[in-house]
């Protein structure tokens, strides 16, 4: 049987607002996270093979990114993804079902860059795009992969970047 190919796809969450007196965990989006947000939720389904399962923080500004995509797929709160490392983020994406075929991680900077980093480096990798990314993850950027094989098996350098992609609105 060969390597099944599997989309993992990195989410930044989307513009945050700052309110006084609101813990960090608990930051809104803001006016222009909503809008952007719903942008990558139309990027993705254009795009991407459909979203089987989703690993989300749990903080409001993560959680509100991914209910105004509009994805409707199942979805695992990890309290681990909110100041995770990118060494914890691998360890999530290894507990995830073999079934899954796409999975959708929405977290925050810079784990999601140094994650997309870190897993990039099979062949096919656009490296204009890790590049990108490299210098700077913008809010509702989206990195896309491609995994050959198992989620148990992603590992550095075992994924190849094929996608990166900054939904902003043109009339904005």
């Amino acid at each position: 049987m060969s390597a099944q190919h599997r989309s993992l796809v990195l989410l930044r969450h989307a513009k945050s607002a700052y309110p006084d007196g609101v813990a960090d965990h608990d930051r809104p989006l803001a006016p222009r996270g909503v809008r952007e947000a719903a942008l990558a939720g139309e990027w993705l389904r254009a795009n991407v093979p459909a979203i089987d399962s989703v690993l989300c923080s749990t903080a409001t500004r993560a959680r509100e990114t991914l209910a105004h995509t509009g994805i409707d797929a199942p979805v695992r709160y990890v309290e681990r993804l909110y100041g995770a490392t990118p060494g914890t983020v691998i360890q999530q994406i290894n507990q995830v079902s073999e079934d899954v075929t796409t999975l959708l991680v929405v977290g925050h900077e810079p784990t999601i860059s140094e994650t997309a980093i870190i897993l990039a480096g099979n062949d096919g990798t656009d490296t204009a795009a890790l590049e990108h990314i490299s210098v700077k993850y913008p809010t509702s950027a989206i990195a896309v992969l491609r995994v050959a094989g198992r989620w148990d098996k992603v590992e550095p350098n075992g994924a190849a970047l094929v996608s990166f992609h900054v939904p902003r609105s043109t009339t904005s």
